[in-house]
């Protein structure tokens, strides 16, 4: 027997179907646009027939095109023997991986079902003594502002009011939204355009992602955070100096820790120039900087940063949220960072280690409580722009994280949500059906960056007026004065511990 045959044969176990496309063949044309729109290809043609072929994420896009409405997508009950212990989950885990010997991979952020502390946190209203502002007849005011604060006012006897701090480039926003960082790369052209579109027409500020900044988007350099990651890709003086604020990036809530990994086959010509790597190559991000093990190296980094755009530009540091956040964020006020992004547990991502995506980080509501009150109290808070995001997933979200301490709420899902995405997980495989987290041509084409643009514009522009109705419920005239006020939250969560770190009242305590 030769040694080719003396090897073991390879078992692989085959997963049950999670999603079926079922079909109502009553009303079904038989156009076939479901079948040549799955770009999964978990639908087929049988005997002149659509029929389910396997395969199904439940990325919706079948149902969108039929024209007679005539599929649905069902989940499928489980085929796994019930246990209270070994879920589903876990077993799919066990054999997915015991058939590849592979790290698990996955997009967006956690779909596993831990509390969303948001939703046990409660807005306060004005009543009787405190009253309210109507928003539709009084201004209330949601300008805000990302770059280096004017710090603190020194009185002397004698002497005029002195502003410490604040002399550095500050960029206006019309209301407290930044589109996050998302490399083209991660996502289409077409999709990093619209983003930047939007961001253009709101007048606030969008991310470039860590995979540089491509010729064509420099018209909208100036509503850009240009992003210096650990790889570097795409850097170059052009891209610091042309776009209105830079960002170091040394974490990402999605995957705390780690680098990022694009894989050679979504390295294309257009992103090969780019990051300004060759074609077809992976881009691998290291996990650190290898230039910074030390707040004093950050402080390198910022300064020539900040040299090299000429102190024309708000220099950042954006960090995963992690257990030892507000001594981090402290550092990192002390190296002159003009702001800091912190990146929550659920942050969504194109690409990473489901161990980590699930298991690692902080979630963004303690974050924020956390930093804001560590900086308060150290007498830095007022030096700096705080810009949270990571499971902000609509405007009660956004203000609920405005009155734990941030400036900026920073989204991305949303946006995708918005363009049409249906968070079905598989952005790492670059078929996208809607033409977002993909770089194949025929399915890039699907997205109109002008009408995703819009819906972008539109959901934000209707945050910000539910963002007016709420503060000028509370008897607030602006979102500045919103910043910080956890007095006018209150927790009604199961965990007593969590308001106590995040230094807010309970539910039924008064201000008294």
């Amino acid at each position: 027997m030769s040694e080719k045959t003396d090897r073991p044969k390879r078992m692989e176990t085959r997963l049950p179907e999670k999603f079926m496309p079922t079909i109502n063949y009553n009303t079904c044309v038989q156009c076939k646009r479901c079948v040549n729109e799955c770009s999964f290809q978990a639908i087929d043609v049988r005997d002149n027939k659509v029929v389910p072929k396997g395969g199904c994420v439940a990325c919706g896009r079948c149902i969108a095109v039929c024209p007679t409405s005539a599929i649905e997508i069902r989940p499928l009950p489980s085929q796994f023997p019930p246990h209270g212990n070994w879920t589903e989950r876990m077993r799919r885990g066990i054999y997915a991986q015991a058939n590849s010997g592979g790290v698990l991979l996955s997009s967006c952020g956690t779909d596993e079902p831990y509390d969303v502390i948001f939703e046990d946190i409660l807005l306060d209203a004005a009543q009787v003594t405190n009253p309210s502002i109507d928003p539709l007849r009084e201004p209330v005011e949601t300008r805000t502002y990302l770059g280096g604060r004017p710090g603190r006012i020194e009185v002397c006897e004698g002497e005029h009011m002195k502003l410490c701090g604040g002399e550095g480039p500050i960029i206006e926003m019309d209301m407290p939204i930044m589109l996050g960082h998302v490399s083209l790369g991660s996502v289409s052209y077409n999709t990093q355009k619209a983003l930047f579109m939007a961001a253009k027409e709101l007048n606030i500020i969008a991310g470039s992602g860590e995979g540089g900044l491509h010729e064509d988007f420099y018209v909208y350099a100036d509503h850009i955070c240009s992003e210096v990651a650990s790889g570097r890709f795409g850097v170059n003086a052009s891209y610091l100096k042309n776009t209105a604020a830079v960002e170091i990036k040394v974490g990402q809530g999605a995957k705390p820790g780690l680098g990022g990994h694009l894989p050679g086959e979504k390295v294309t010509k257009l992103i090969s120039e780019t990051r300004m790597i060759p074609l077809g190559t992976d881009a691998l991000s290291p996990y650190p900087h290898h230039d910074i093990y030390s707040i004093e190296d950050l402080q390198q980094l910022i300064s020539v940063l900040k040299e090299a755009t000429e102190y024309g530009r708000p220099v950042g540091v954006k960090i995963a949220a992690v257990h030892n956040v507000g001594a981090i964020a402290s550092g990192i006020v002390r190296a002159g960072a003009d702001f800091i992004t912190i990146d929550g547990f659920k942050g969504g991502t194109g690409s990473a280690p489901r161990v980590i995506r699930d298991n690692a980080g902080l979630p963004i509501e303690v974050a924020i409580a956390v930093v804001d009150k560590r900086l308060t109290d150290e007498g830095l808070r007022n030096r700096v722009t705080i810009a949270a995001g990571g499971g902000i997933r609509c405007s009660a979200d956004m203000i609920k994280a405005i009155a734990l301490g941030a400036d900026i709420a920073m989204v991305s899902t949303a946006a995708m949500i918005a363009m049409g995405c249906r968070v079905c997980q598989q952005c790492h495989r670059g078929l996208c059906p809607w033409g977002i987290a993909t770089q194949r041509e025929d399915l890039m084409a699907r997205l109109d960056p002008e009408q995703a643009a819009a819906r972008v514009v539109r959901l934000f522009r209707a945050w910000n007026e539910e963002l007016r109705e709420v503060i000028g419920g509370m008897g607030i005239d602006s979102v500045e004065s919103l910043v910080g006020n956890r007095d006018r939250l209150r927790y009604m969560g199961p965990n007593p511990k969590i308001a106590e770190v995040m230094g807010l009242k309970t539910v039924g305590e008064g201000w008294g």
